[in-house]
């Protein structure tokens, strides 16, 4: 037997537990002389009440008791506090000002990464007062939080989501496209929201003034001028919803002496189900998560009963003491304590990579034979040299700030990281392929037993692909060889990448499906994006020098 803690669950000793004391005591204490009173809610929720409130954050640990109720451990206090409020509290007038201090809950994903399962969340609500007093009040709280934890250098982003909701209402496009619109948004992927608001948009019957306008408005980003973009952008078109008081709401933290702070950014909105007005988000620039986030939330107590205007903010402990730490080994004032790590993958997509960074100015010596040297050091920049299925690993943790991979190893990898650019370079499709002559015989295997055998080496992408189809199938992941499964009966079926078909033809193989296609991305760990200029300055290069290339290139074939 091994004395051992459950996975993502651990114990906090003398020095660490001493240090959480200390601060869940002088941040409660800021808290409540700004009027917050303590409250503490359940550790188990019934699951359908959780799901009433429109949002399950995380993936709660989920079971029945003997009563036959599934019960959810919380993985979130909000949903629990506007419960609360159309329960026990529903026909006090309020207003309410709640903080608390709970742990949280959530499910491991299944994708073997080390995270945590249980954390020690921290947060306010303020319940039924609304405009911008009231936003700016949980704004300077946050930061005056995530100082109180020795968070000295963090960055709120904040935006709000009226303005976008209002552009969507007023473009008249299909409910598809709008939901397709609002996901790009929701996972920061601007090369899918570039794809929307393109020439598919006008197939989509989306007017092109609203089209551009959506795309614009994810790349507004600053401090008080980015506001007066945004209003230029869309008081032609009368979708201004939200603005005024987002307007005021910046103005008043300014004037609180919070502009160092803040940055605007209209990429941030997410949770559209959710959140009504108001959204931020916290970054420190030496951890590569989110400190937290928050917002106005009007609709969500009234999912509950009476609705009352509300909005918070919450952050994990943990992640708050670790960006403490690692502010304490940077260099007093330095804006940028590293050069920029950017994860270069090895392989097919290696050359064009270097030729796609060197072209943007950057030093690129020695990259190209490194050697059996996996990071290489040049002035302002390192380049971390990696496997391109690892690459979005590196970058959703931290230890590159961006990097470069095909857009297959984003998918199959499901990190959270922004999508930048796409570099036209590495083409490549994924397919669905079965032995020549077996269409017959696949059909009536699915027939008889209901489901399908598919061998690949991207389990992700072909669930999501099937399941698109609402075909069964049961994979199986192989490492490589992937044609060798239906010659020797493993499996029917293969999804596998190719870029002429050979390889299928001379395995006697036939492509009976397209899955998708795929090219090299450029991408960016999400707190760097939003707190590293460089990181912007860099896939905007990319981006013309893409653009260049293809008018370039469309002119030779023209000629």
């Amino acid at each position: 037997m091994q004395l051992v803690t459950p996975a993502g669950f651990r114990d906090v000793l003398s020095d660490e537990a001493a240090a959480r004391e200390r601060i869940a005591r002088e941040v409660q204490g800021c808290f409540a002389a700004r009027g917050y009173v303590p409250i503490e809610t359940p550790t188990l929720e019934v699951m359908d009440v959780m799901r009433a409130g429109g949002r399950v954050p995380g993936s709660p640990f989920k079971f029945f008791d003997a009563r036959g109720d599934l019960l959810a451990m919380r993985p979130d206090v909000t949903l629990q506090v506007a419960r609360m409020c159309a329960t026990r509290l529903a026909g006090q007038p309020g207003p309410f000002r709640f903080r608390y201090m709970q742990r949280v809950f959530r499910e491991a994903d299944g994708r073997m990464r080390a995270e945590a399962r249980e954390m020690t969340q921290i947060g306010i609500e303020c319940i039924g007062e609304a405009g911008a007093a009231a936003d700016a009040e949980v704004v300077e709280l946050f930061v005056e939080a995530l100082e109180l934890t020795g968070v000295r250098n963090c960055k709120l982003a904040l935006a709000t989501v009226g303005v976008l909701r209002s552009l969507l209402v007023a473009c008249g496009a299909p409910e598809p496209w709008k939901e397709q619109v609002l996901e790009a948004y929701h996972r920061s992927n601007f090369v899918e929201l570039d794809r929307l608001t393109g020439e598919y948009a006008s197939k989509q019957g989306v007017p092109p003034v609203f089209a551009s306008a959506i795309r614009a408005l994810s790349r507004i980003r600053g401090g008080r001028e980015a506001v007066d973009k945004v209003r230029e952008l869309v008081a032609p078109l009368g979708c201004e919803d939200g603005l005024d008081v987002f307007a005021a709401t910046y103005d008043l933290l300014v004037e609180r002496g919070l502009a160092e702070r803040l940055i605007v950014d209209f990429s941030v909105m997410s949770s559209f189900d959710y959140y009504t007005g108001i959204v931020f988000e916290a970054y420190a620039p030496s951890l590569g998560t989110p400190l937290g986030s928050g917002g106005r939330y009007d609709n969500m107590v009234g999912s509950y009963g009476t609705s009352r205007p509300a909005a918070g903010f919450a952050f994990f402990l943990e992640q708050a003491m670790a960006a403490s730490s690692a502010d304490s080994l940077r260099q007093p004032g330095a804006e940028n304590p590293r050069p920029l790590r950017i994860a270069v993958p090895k392989g097919s997509l290696n050359a064009d990579t270097i030729a796609a960074l060197e072209a943007a100015g950057l030093d690129v010596t020695g990259l190209a034979d490194p050697g059996r040297q996996l990071i290489i050091r040049n002035p302002g920049v390192e380049y971390v040299i990696v496997r391109p299925t690892d690459a979005p690993a590196f970058v959703a943790s931290g230890a590159a700030d961006c990097g470069i991979c095909g857009k297959d190893s984003l998918l199959e990898a499901e990190r959270d990281v922004v999508e930048l650019v796409d570099l036209a370079f590495g083409a490549c499709r994924f397919v669905v392929a079965e032995p020549a002559g077996a269409a017959e015989a696949t059909d009536e295997h699915y027939r008889r037993l209901g489901s399908l055998r598919v061998a690949t080496k991207y389990p992700r992408i072909t669930q999501a692909h099937y399941a698109k189809t609402g075909t069964q199938v049961e994979i199986v992941k192989l490492h490589g060889n992937i044609e060798l499964a239906p010659l020797t009966g493993m499996a029917e079926r293969i999804v596998d990448i190719t870029a002429t078909g050979t390889t299928l033809r001379e395995n006697n193989l036939t492509i009976v499906e397209d899955v998708l296609s795929s090219t090299a991305r450029f991408f960016s760990n999400t707190c760097a994006f939003r707190t590293d200029p460089r990181i912007v300055e860099l896939a905007k290069t990319l981006q013309c020098n893409v653009i260049a290339s293809s008018s370039l290139q469309a002119n030779e074939e023209q000629e």
